[in-house]
């Protein structure tokens, strides 16, 4: 049995659909998301929801209230980086948002990203396999789970 720690990822698209708003990771060398471009998410706090923390982590990391939002996902990574952690993530997209996104905070530098470009970003090797689905049509969201050995991504499964 795991104890997950649980996370949010919200993927916030612009008014014109094309552009989703992402933090590029380039504050602290020592990170180890350093050079990588992430969502907008975090931790859940123990007296909230998923759903109450991605619209808190979106306000504190971007300025924004996000007001059409849903889950397209989760994802369970296991035995991920140094301390071999298991995090449940659950993935969100904004479709609609109140507010203008400041520049960004001391973790990373804000940036309106083509949807179309995700592929050629630097991202966690393993996102180009679920990401996709955060854009995608399809009524239902995707489970997924993605072992991890420290770094190293060991397989994917997911079903819808």
């Amino acid at each position: 049995m795991i104890a997950p720690v649980l996370q949010t990822a919200v993927y916030v698209l612009s008014d014109d659909r094309r552009r989703v708003l992402l933090m590029r990771r380039d504050k602290d060398e020592q990170d180890v998301h350093f050079g990588k471009y992430l969502s907008l998410g975090g931790h859940v706090e123990p007296d909230e929801d998923v759903l109450s923390c991605a619209r808190r982590e979106v306000q504190e990391e971007s300025g924004l209230s996000i007001t059409d939002v849903t889950l397209r996902g989760t994802v369970l990574w296991t035995g991920f980086g140094r301390d071999r952690a298991n995090v449940l993530c659950f993935i969100f997209r904004a479709d609609a948002f109140r507010g203008t996104a400041h520049d960004g905070n001391e973790e990373g530098t804000l940036e309106w990203v083509p949807v179309n470009d995700l592929a050629s970003l630097p991202l966690w090797d393993s996102d180009h396999l679920w990401l996709p689905m955060v854009f995608d049509q399809h009524d239902s969201p995707f489970h997924g789970v993605m072992p991890y050995d420290g770094y190293q991504m060991l397989s994917w499964s997911f079903q819808r």
